[in-house]
C-alpha cells in the first residue's frame, strides 16, 4: 500500500522551481518524490517540506541524490533527521519563516 504524497510545482517571481510535497515520504512513494526531481531538471529548486509530517530513508536517498541544487524548507520536526543524516551539510536547509 502506498503512504498518501501529493507533490504540486509553481514557480517563484524570481524563476526559482518550486515542488511542494504534502503527507509522508517513504519507501512505497519514494519513486514520486524522485520522478518529480528529474522532471524539474538540474537547476535550482526549493523542496517544500513544510507539510510533509514524515521522511524515512528512502525519501532521504532521493534528496541526496539531487542535493547539489536543491534548497530544502522543512518543518522543526524534520530538521533533526536532515541534520544527523548529513543532508544539511551539503544542501541548504531553512525553516519557514
Amino acid at each position: 500500500m502506498t503512504t498518501p504524497l501529493t507533490l504540486s510545482t509553481d514557480q517563484r517571481p524570481d524563476g526559482t522551481a518550486v515542488l511542494t510535497a504534502v503527507g509522508e515520504i517513504d519507501m512505497s512513494n519514494a519513486g514520486q518524490l524522485r520522478d518529480a526531481l528529474d522532471r524539474a531538471g538540474g537547476g535550482p529548486l526549493v523542496i517544500d517540506l513544510t507539510s510533509c509530517e514524515y521522511l524515512d530513508s528512502a525519501g532521504l536517498t532521493v534528496l541526496f541524490t539531487h542535493a547539489d541544487h536543491i534548497e530544502l524548507v522543512a518543518a522543526p520536526m524534520l530538521v533533526p533527521g536532515l541534520k544527523i543524516s548529513g543532508l544539511s551539510e551539503i544542501a541548504a536547509v531553512r525553516q519557514p519563516q
